[in-house]
């Protein structure tokens, strides 16, 4: 049974700098990295060692707590660097690009014949496996358990974000087979959840529930349609996968070469050709921000991700693993005497009647990253319920995270949420706290106290 579901609670922030339907080959990158910080709680062992020449799928580092779960290069190339942090902790590999990185030694892997067991260790060994993530806790899957059911967003609804159909767009054949890779791979319910009216090929794809959702911000987020149609109890577990990455393990078993492609949507206010660039994940962002015409000299932000949820970045940082976004805004480092006074700042679209700004729904802003305040008590407003659209009440679990209650976080729904549901809290909470760090504090104790 499918499901038509409308999101009530939420926000819509109308930013300028989307980007444009135009999708480019970005130039090969010169270098690439590989952060374990994008993969929370990989504590990696390193395989690999630096001036080593390495092939494209190659293993660079596998997870110290489960050795099954390996890291592979997405180009060919020689080891650069290993950058160590306090204790020797590996920050990040950085990979020196040669050559084509196109194996045509490789063949399509017939899986019809495959068990679930064997189409498992195929996507663990060719490097696939953290492509697939799980909830509770928004981390790699353990490829022991079983999940009750898998969940697709093949849309995303945070500001200036990419847009999955434009991405899918010349991938449609990859994400068809990567959506039959996932049915192999176990017996329970594959979810897609497509944007209401949506009329692309995913509609006809056969054997999964395409499940359409209506509505505001966050109505994209994968726990917020999990919530909606299979909420998540103690003990239960559900895997999920980006738009992108189920067609890069579609790619995958048609070419048996592994390489995980990311269409980065590059966009932003200061951005002077705000479109999509075709690269691999972890890939160098300073050729790319040149071609996108962004001038480096004015005072910007870089977010490796969407603005509510992405992490700052230096122009000549990387691409992160799971990203599909590159964000540029302002830096918000001026202020304004007297910003209590309200009818006076109608530039900030704002969820309260505290501007004008609320009698243009429809207009979209220029906006630059000042907090507009510093950090203060809670209080009960019942501004948190307005953009939280699950029947979980987010003041109160914010309150046991802190406190470190598990008891009480496990009875508040703990189990269903992850950091992005909190973004929009971050963004419109007079609190002006740190929701999503918080939450992810929270997840974190449940680890390591439940397990």
């Amino acid at each position: 049974m499918s499901y038509d579901i409308k999101i009530k609670n939420g926000l819509t922030i109308n930013l300028k700098g989307a980007a444009q339907n135009i999708i480019i080959k970005a130039a090969a990158p010169k270098t690439v990295s590989i952060n374990p910080s994008n993969f929370h709680l990989i504590i990696p062992k390193m395989v690999v060692k630096i001036g080593q020449k390495i092939s494209q799928g190659d293993v660079v580092f596998y997870s110290k707590k489960n050795e099954r779960i390996k890291f592979c290069s997405p180009v060919n190339g020689v080891v650069k660097e290993i950058i160590r942090g306090a204790k020797r902790k590996i920050i990040e590999i950085i990979i020196e690009s040669i050559g084509d990185n196109e194996r045509s030694s490789k063949k399509a892997i017939d899986y019809k014949n495959l068990s679930s067991e064997q189409v498992k260790n195929l996507l663990l060994d060719s490097g696939c496996w953290p492509f697939i993530k799980q909830r509770p806790y928004d981390i790699i899957a353990n490829p022991s358990d079983s999940p009750k059911s898998i969940f697709i967003s093949t849309f995303n609804s945070a500001p200036i974000s990419a847009d999955f159909q434009i991405i899918l767009d010349d991938q449609k054949e990859e994400f068809k087979h990567g959506v039959k890779i996932l049915s192999k791979l176990f017996s329970g319910d594959l979810n897609i959840g497509i944007e209401k009216n949506n009329k692309s090929f995913l509609n006809d794809i056969e054997n999964v529930k395409i499940n359409t959702f209506n509505g505001p911000h966050p109505a994209g987020n994968v726990g917020v349609q999990i919530h909606h149609i299979d909420p998540i109890n103690s003990g239960e577990k559900v895997w999920t996968l980006g738009a992108e990455d189920v067609a890069n393990i579609g790619r995958y078993f048609m070419t048996g070469s592994y390489n995980p492609v990311r269409t980065l949507a590059v966009s932003g206010p200061p951005v002077k050709y705000p479109k999509y660039y075709k690269t691999v994940a972890g890939s160098e962002l300073c050729e790319i921000i040149k071609d996108a015409g962004i001038n480096q000299n004015d005072h910007l932000r870089f977010i490796n991700g969407d603005v509510l949820t992405g992490y700052k970045v230096e122009s000549d940082n990387y691409l992160g693993f799971y990203n599909n976004t590159l964000s540029v805004l302002r830096e918000g480092n001026h202020y304004r005497m007297f910003g209590w006074v309200p009818f006076v700042n109608n530039k900030v679209p704002s969820i309260y009647k505290t501007s004008f700004s609320w009698l243009f729904p429809n207009k979209k802003y220029d906006l630059d990253t000042n907090l507009n305040g510093e950090e203060r008590a809670l209080v009960v407003t019942g501004e948190m319920e307005k953009v939280f659209p699950m029947d979980i009440l987010p003041m109160q679990l914010l309150k046991e995270c802190m406190a470190g209650n598990i008891e009480k976080m496990e009875s508040l729904g703990i189990y269903e949420v992850a950091p992005e549901d909190f973004s929009l809290i971050d963004y419109s909470s007079s609190s002006k706290i740190e929701a999503q760090h918080i939450i992810r504090k929270g997840l974190d104790l449940m680890i390591s106290e439940v397990g």
